[in-house]
């Protein structure tokens, strides 16, 4: 991806953030020049990976395959110095782009609907060799627990949320008119690196182009702390 593309990207989330109210910690709004006097009191944004996050998956073409997304807090399963045993994200869905099938070894999440147009997941079971089972997916929203058929998508309105099992595939999408969802996720601790299993095989951190200065760090550009 190009720097520029990413600044642009960023932009909009913080656009579409402060259009549903909610505000960002103040690590996500440094510049990348006050990082350079950020000692080891940072390190849990560092070493957890908190932050800006922007994916294309490989694809190359954002607008119609990637995410925008800042972990906001995290733990860490692979270092006893973190204790905390949860995660949150915050995540920007643009209509007309989707989010590949895939799901954790390891983490289960609830996924909200913060605010925007009307979201999509598509859900199905494993069928324990990694391929979608055709068999009727559980699903647990807002306190209610019912069945649908594999592959059903289940729509999400603003403040409704679903809980997101290991090995439950799940993809996401916008319901075409609704406009931009922007999405919370609420978890056990995130680890990007060895957790997901996608259903095709897809890139998950970019390479970029440096064809103009950043406008944030992306979550595993920190420089280290003196």
């Amino acid at each position: 991806m190009k720097r520029s593309e990413i600044n642009r990207i960023i932009r909009m989330m913080e656009k579409l953030a402060g259009e549903n109210g909610f505000c960002l910690p103040p690590f996500c709004n440094w510049p990348p020049e006050e990082w350079k006097n950020k000692g080891h009191e940072f390190d849990e944004i560092r070493d957890n990976m908190l932050g800006w996050d922007i994916t294309d998956y490989g694809c190359g073409d954002w607008e119609k395959v990637g995410f925008a997304l800042i972990t906001l807090r995290n733990g860490n399963q692979n270092n006893p110095k973190y204790k905390k045993v949860y995660a949150e994200k915050l995540l920007m869905l643009k209509e007309g782009q989707h989010s590949p099938m895939h799901f954790h070894w390891k983490k289960s999440e609830d996924i909200i609907n913060r605010g925007g147009g009307t979201l999509l997941i598509h859900v199905y079971n494993d069928d324990g060799e990694g391929g979608l089972a055709d068999t009727d997916v559980l699903v647990n929203s807002d306190g209610r627990s019912y069945y649908v058929p594999a592959g059903a998508a289940v729509e999400l309105m603003p403040g409704e949320s679903i809980t997101l099992w290991p090995h439950q595939y799940h993809d996401f999408d916008v319901l075409t008119g609704s406009g931009d969802v922007l999405i919370g996720e609420v978890s056990m601790c995130n680890d990007d690196n060895a957790d997901n299993r996608f259903y095709e095989s897809v890139g998950r951190f970019p390479d970029i182009e440096e064809d103009e200065e950043p406008y944030r760090l992306l979550c595993f550009e920190y420089p280290s702390a003196d």
